[in-house]
């Protein structure tokens, strides 16, 4: 386990990440977030690992970019904004989406700009009862960044979206779970337990199924029906050649319960 903001712990075949500034509610440094994409890289690449379980703690999940550092000083030269964008938050939710292992978030706080948009990203969003999210930018005469304006729309739609981020009020878990952008809401005391059981389920999983599942549902919303019914039928042909799936149909046959191995 690492000593840094930010943790990281293997249990069986689950990788458990946990965001551990609370004295900030967990915000981000770029070296935090540098750390966490690192780690998430890693979870997608490494055969052992077929979950991964993200969390914060104390009373934030992440409270976004830790701005105590400046950005307002000195002289900017066109292109630095979009270049430090492209290169943080985007690429930080673009590993959480291009990660080949399922993602939960296990949102047991506050969830506040880039903090939201992490969690959001996730394929599978757990909330404590305690926890909500908070589209900040407009509070601060700021353009919502880190994919917001992507994901939220297709999480949610165009009305209820622009609602959120246009008057940036906080959203309780159990209203985010009412509109769709939380999997479920439970007690704060039983979200670790909660988040474990699932990524149990998942890491027993057939991964490879699982990560071209990701795949194309993750892409669905941006492609026509052709391009969707020729990728289902590409990742459908990459999939039979996978150990999984031969176990999968030979279970099915013989009546018995799968034991996917990963492969």
């Amino acid at each position: 386990m690492s000593g840094d903001a930010v943790r990281h712990e293997a249990r069986g075949r689950v990788a458990y990440v946990t965001l551990d500034r609370p004295e900030t509610l967990n915000a981000l440094t770029p070296g935090d977030r540098d750390r966490l994409i690192s780690l998430l890289q890693e979870a997608s690449a490494d055969p052992d690992v077929r979950a991964v379980v993200l969390t914060g703690t104390g009373r934030g999940f992440c409270a976004g970019a830790d701005l105590r550092g400046g950005g307002g000083g000195g002289e900017r030269i066109p292109g630095d904004v979009s270049r430090t964008l492209r290169l943080g938050a985007q690429r930080l939710v673009s590993a959480v989406l291009d990660c080949e292992k399922p993602v939960i978030a296990a949102v047991n706080g506050t969830a506040a700009g880039l903090g939201a948009h992490l969690a959001l990203a996730c394929d599978l969003v757990l909330a404590a009862e305690s926890a909500r999210f908070i589209e900040v930018f407009v509070r601060r005469g700021l353009v919502p960044d880190a994919g917001g304006a992507y994901l939220l729309p297709r999480l949610i739609g165009l009305h209820r979206a622009k609602e959120l981020m246009f008057f940036g009020d906080a959203l309780p878990a159990p209203e985010a779970e009412r509109l769709g952008l939380v999997n479920r809401v439970v007690p704060d005391g039983e979200l670790a337990k909660t988040a474990h059981a699932w990524a149990a389920r998942l890491a027993a999983g057939p991964t490879r199924a699982l990560a071209l599942t990701k795949q194309l549902v993750n892409a669905s919303l941006d492609v026509d029906r052709a391009a969707a019914f020729a990728a289902e039928a590409a990742a459908q042909e990459i999939n039979m050649t996978t150990e999984d799936a031969r176990e999968g149909l030979r279970a099915f046959v013989e009546r018995r319960e799968a034991e996917f191995r990963g492969r």
